[in-house]
């Protein structure tokens, strides 16, 4: 049977108060949208149709060739945005998701539930409801003896009877496609000037055509997107979602109430992450790793039985064993091998740590590679810069580079090289030889050490 998904994400959002489209407002690092057409991508294998309209090249420009788009001209209600579709997926498709793209909570698990129910029902369509205390605006659904669905009755138009039903509708439908395509056509314009999806209902009845239900497993699932409170709602629902997820998996979460974990987040057996930490992006982290207080971690890649504390690691690269902080920063470009200590209030940048390299405090190490078993003393400085363009900084295997050592780039030190505390380095070092002063010059020749 063939599917067709649907997401309407043609509105402005204009309680958010914004010029960005409201589905364009990220959760977890990521646009609403994009949670959206997850759930929907796994549901269904296919690429979705997006109904775009206000904001519509920035949604594309973001999400490029991962869907499809049909462009709303008029934004003349959910009923409309749908009959934008009929061209595009008319006598293409047996069935139709339609789902609303401000509706981030809503699983794959949920949508698949709901694509099943209608592939075995021989009615119009199958809609989902909520059963909550808290209608968050939601029309109320009134049903049948048999259980079909008979109407959706907006909140505002509800009698009191009707505002006592505590099952709500969350928003995403699956169609016949056949009769769907007709029975836009007659939807009636409301009082708005709108036409609205949820007049299918009022439609299929006067047919004698029957429209089916399934409840959410999940209230939270039913949590929709109109305002910034209710975004931060979306949020924390969602991070709870992850969070839970990552316990269960054999992450321990010392304050999972403190930890911000983005969806595409990967994280290895035995690894613990204390309170204040954020994993942002595309970050791995291997087992074993102890990650916080206080961290943030942006697209990286760590190895495992890493420590890092109270630091920012931005698009930098950890292998095993390797401690840092606290108070470091590890910026794009950062490598560290086997082994690296980096203490606290370091930098990196664009540079590569060899296995069991020991940078001091206070240092600055960027556009630099940097050999086995070196010792970085504290303060030292790679001089990268010189107003106009970046230079490198190279030093050999198991140098040792005193303390508040400016290094002038480009600068080598050669292998087993020393360099005396406060030195000023503007020419190059070679092996096995001790530099000092202010300019540095090499002032003797040392014993290599096996």
């Amino acid at each position: 049977m063939r599917i067709a998904a649907v997401i309407l994400a043609a509105g402005q959002g204009t309680r958010m108060k914004s010029s960005i489209p409201k589905v364009m407002f990220p959760i977890l690092g990521k646009p609403m949208l994009w949670h959206v057409m997850r759930a929907v991508e796994a549901a269904t294998n296919q690429q979705p149709a997006v109904v775009v309209g206000y904001g519509a090249k920035q949604v594309q420009a973001v999400f490029g060739d991962r869907a499809s788009y049909i462009y709303q001209p008029e934004l003349l209600g959910t009923g409309d945005a749908v009959r934008q579709a009929v061209p595009h997926l008319a006598g293409k498709t047996d069935l139709v998701l339609v789902v609303a793209g401000d509706m981030p909570l809503l699983s794959a698990e949920t949508l698949t539930r709901l694509v099943e129910r209608q592939q075995v029902f021989s009615g119009t369509f199958t809609m989902t409801t909520a059963l909550a205390q808290d209608s968050r605006g939601f029309g109320r659904v009134v049903r049948a003896e048999n259980g079909d669905v008979r109407a959706i009755v907006e909140e505002a138009v509800a009698t009191p009877e009707q505002l006592a039903i505590r099952e709500f509708n969350v928003g995403a439908y699956c169609f016949r496609a056949d009769w769907l395509w007709s029975a836009l056509e007659h939807i009636q314009v409301s009082p708005k000037g709108e036409y609205y999806l949820t007049d299918l209902v009022e439609v299929a009845v006067k047919q004698g055509a029957g429209v089916q239900a399934i409840q959410i497993d999940d209230p939270a699932e039913a949590i929709g997107v109109n305002t910034r409170v209710h975004l931060a709602e979306a949020g924390a629902q969602l991070q709870q979602r992850i969070n839970t997820a990552w316990m269960l998996a054999g992450v321990t979460l010392v304050d999972p109430r403190t930890t911000y974990i983005e969806p595409e987040v990967q994280i290895g057996l035995d690894t613990t992450i204390w309170p204040n930490t954020s994993l942002r992006g595309e970050t791995f982290l291997g087992a074993e790793n102890e990650i916080g207080p206080n961290t943030i971690i942006q697209d990286s890649r760590i190895g495992a039985r890493c420590k890092i504390v109270a630091s920012v690691v931005e698009e930098a690269h950890l292998e095993n064993g390797v401690e840092v902080g606290p108070f470091a920063h590890l910026r794009k470009g950062a490598h560290l091998a086997d082994g690296v200590h980096m203490g606290n209030f370091g930098e990196v940048k664009n540079s590569y740590l060899g296995p069991g390299t020991k940078m001091g405090h206070f240092s600055y190490i960027g556009d630099a590679t940097i050999g086995v078993e070196v010792n970085i003393g504290a303060g030292t400085i790679t001089c990268n810069y010189d107003g106009v363009k970046k230079s490198p900084t190279h030093i050999g295997d198991r140098s040792f580079i005193g303390s508040d050592t400016m290094l002038v780039a480009p600068v080598q030190l050669g292998e087993g090289s020393r360099t005396g505390a406060g030195s000023v380095v503007t020419k190059d070092v070679p092996d096995f030889a001790l530099a000092v002063g202010v300019p540095a010059r090499v002032i003797r020749k040392l014993e290599k050490r096996e």
